[in-house]
């Protein structure tokens, strides 16, 4: 399939997670009537389209009303896998403008979503990745990286100290 995604006016925009801590695949979701999209991500993609968000959010002042149902809907099938994203402000509607583009081969032309959210669902979004992200497996005191629950070979201790668990 080719082509692109517009929503002018989403009902939902959330994120969530299928499986267990440590092998857990990020989804980003998002409706308008009776089309629904969901496209996998990575982690650091979350947290910094959270953060991203976040920071926009606070500079054009306070939301009104979150949104509370921020779970993903039914059978979280991706359609696509999502390489890049931007972010930009339409302040003529007062819209914060999400464009997720596919994960492609350089040579390849790929999917993309342009997605206009209110404020008060980037800053409901924001919170709900915020949380998902830190729900995460622990990050190495040392090196930054996740703790794994059998153990992790920190590369800060360059072999001279037992893994950090």
């Amino acid at each position: 399939m080719t082509g692109n995604y517009e929503f002018p006016a989403p009902e939902r925009f959330s994120v969530g997670t299928v499986g267990a801590v440590g092998s857990r695949v990020f989804l980003l979701q998002v409706r308008q009537g009776p089309t629904l999209l969901t496209v996998k991500l990575e982690k650091q993609q979350v947290a910094v389209l959270a953060s991203y968000l976040a920071r926009l959010v606070r500079e054009l002042g306070r939301p009104g009303h979150l949104p509370e149902d921020l779970d993903l809907e039914a059978d979280p099938d991706p359609d696509w896998v999502v390489g890049s994203i931007g972010v930009s402000h339409d302040e003529e509607g007062d819209r914060l403008i999400v464009v997720v583009e596919e994960l492609v081969e350089e040579d390849e032309e790929g999917l993309s979503a342009t997605i206009a959210l209110t404020r008060e669902q980037a800053a409901a979004f924001a919170i709900h990745a915020t949380q998902l992200v830190e729900a995460g497996r622990p990050p190495c005191p040392l090196c930054g990286l996740p703790l794994d629950p059998s153990g992790h070979d920190c590369p800060r201790t360059n072999g001279h100290r037992p893994p950090i668990t």
